[in-house]
């Protein structure tokens, strides 16, 4: 295979995985917008909702690992997280889905996890710490929007949540570890992990509490 066409595969790959961190932002901030318009917020809360819950994994991911804090950067996140606010304020509760909030949140759930595990291995991160910060990634929106709504969080209820993050994260590294293209194991990872999540959804499969 010539170097032009490594070139071309490795910025593929890489434009793909951003595509996944804009998915995950957006989303999130969806989930986080429908709150606010659970709670009957104004305008201004929307937006924030929506932004916190949009770009506070994605922060926290790149405190940790030294990276540049993203949205710092780049104008598209922040108006993302804004333009959904916009727009779910301006749509009528009744479009949108009893059940719309989980949904969005585990379409999130996989793709920033992915992309969470891929950034950290890209900074040299080991596979184990890696795969944790994909499940810290995609886990932190989510916990930052509920702890803002006064709900109780995400990660201690009993459903089936971090364990599908982990699943899509840990199956990016393993994928990616063994020789599989970023873009295959992205995929893959996502799939599996949103189809986890929403088996749990469906089903209300929640994982054994302690008893002892």
């Amino acid at each position: 295979m010539s170097p032009a066409t490594l070139s071309s595969i490795h910025a593929l790959s890489a434009s793909t995985l951003s595509d996944l961190d804009m998915a995950g932002t957006a989303v999130f901030a969806i989930s986080g917008a429908l709150v606010a318009a659970r709670a009957r917020q104004n305008l201004v809360t929307f937006a924030f909702f929506a932004a916190m819950t949009g770009v506070g994994g994605g922060t926290l991911r790149d405190l940790l690992i030294g990276a540049p804090v993203f949205w710092m950067h780049a104008t598209a996140p922040l108006a993302v997280c804004l333009g959904i606010a916009l727009l779910v304020w301006f749509t009528p509760h009744r479009c949108w889905p009893e059940g719309a909030i989980d949904w969005f949140d585990g379409l999130g759930l996989a793709s920033y996890a992915v992309y969470g595990a891929a950034k950290a291995t890209a900074y040299g991160i080991p596979w184990l710490p890696a795969a944790v910060m994909g499940v810290v990634t995609a886990c932190m929106g989510g916990i930052i929007r509920d702890v803002l709504a006064d709900l109780p969080s995400i990660v201690i209820r009993p459903e089936l949540y971090v364990t599908a993050a982990a699943l899509s994260a840990g199956l990016y590294v393993g994928l990616n570890g063994i020789g599989v293209t970023p873009v295959l194991a992205g995929a893959v990872a996502v799939t599996l992990g949103f189809a986890l999540r929403g088996y749990a959804i469906v089903r209300k499969i929640d994982l054994p509490a302690y008893k002892r």
